[in-house]
């Protein structure tokens, strides 16, 4: 049967540790870039949605897939080109509606 002690993580053999932090960051970082780029494509389709501008919201979802990707193989994940997208799909929204 299975022993019942509390496990000893410190001396237990197969722990890495380091690639541990790695993929915990890896997946971090992923959350954050997913859920900026997710949030521009619900943008770019309200924005379809209210004014019928399916063309923007088509240009936004591209927009967003294209710099999520940006963003996701940057070291730390970062958002800038998601939210330039995001302030330019605005920007096109108010400039021509």
């Amino acid at each position: 049967m299975a022993e019942h002690a509390a496990p000893e993580y410190a001396t237990a053999t197969g722990n890495d540790y380091a690639e541990h932090e790695a993929t915990y960051s890896m997946v971090m970082k992923l959350s954050k870039v997913a859920t900026a780029a997710i949030i521009l494509i619900v943008i770019s389709l309200a924005i379809g949605g209210v004014s019928g501008a399916w063309g923007l919201a088509g240009l936004g979802i591209v927009l967003a897939l294209v710099t999520g990707a940006v963003s996701g193989m940057s070291e730390k994940g970062n958002l800038a080109p998601i939210v330039v997208a995001g302030v330019v799909v605005v920007g096109l929204y108010f400039l021509f509606r």
